[in-house]
């Protein structure tokens, strides 16, 4: 931080660096755990149908909600509310850019299809900083 700035703010309004980076670490993990290891190949393909994505989708966010419920019970118990919003955040992500895959007829042979899952990662990676920096500042 500039020397500008870090003087004109006092010592306690400060949120120390390494707790928030570890913890994007962490979320970036699970986010890791959840994406690809935790999801099989019917929900993969499940959340992508036309009809019946709901239960597919939700069990995958359940995953991600509930590895995020176990990073906040260690960190900071009170904020386990975290895992809801995980939750609503993860599914609606993954539901729009699955409605606009389809809206655009993208396949995997379509630049645009992999620029719309490389947009649902950058989101999903923000969504985890901003929960890491929740755990540490709330």
């Amino acid at each position: 931080m500039p020397a500008s700035l870090s003087s004109s703010l006092p010592a306690s309004d400060l949120t120390p660096l390494l707790p928030v980076l570890l913890l994007a670490a962490v979320m970036a993990l699970k986010h890791y755990v959840a994406d690809f290891l935790f999801q099989t190949n019917a929900i993969a393909r499940g959340k992508e149908r036309r009809h019946g994505w709901a239960r597919p989708l939700a069990l995958h966010v359940l995953g991600h909600a509930g590895l995020t419920l176990l990073i906040a019970l260690a960190v900071a118990p009170r904020l386990w509310w975290l895992a809801l919003a995980d939750f609503g955040i993860h599914f609606a992500v993954d539901r729009t850019k699955t409605v606009l895959g389809r809206i655009g007829g993208w396949t995997q042979q379509d630049v645009r299809f992999w620029w719309l899952v490389g947009f649902d990662q950058f989101l999903h990676q923000l969504t985890n900083l901003g929960l890491a920096a929740a755990l540490v500042t709330l």
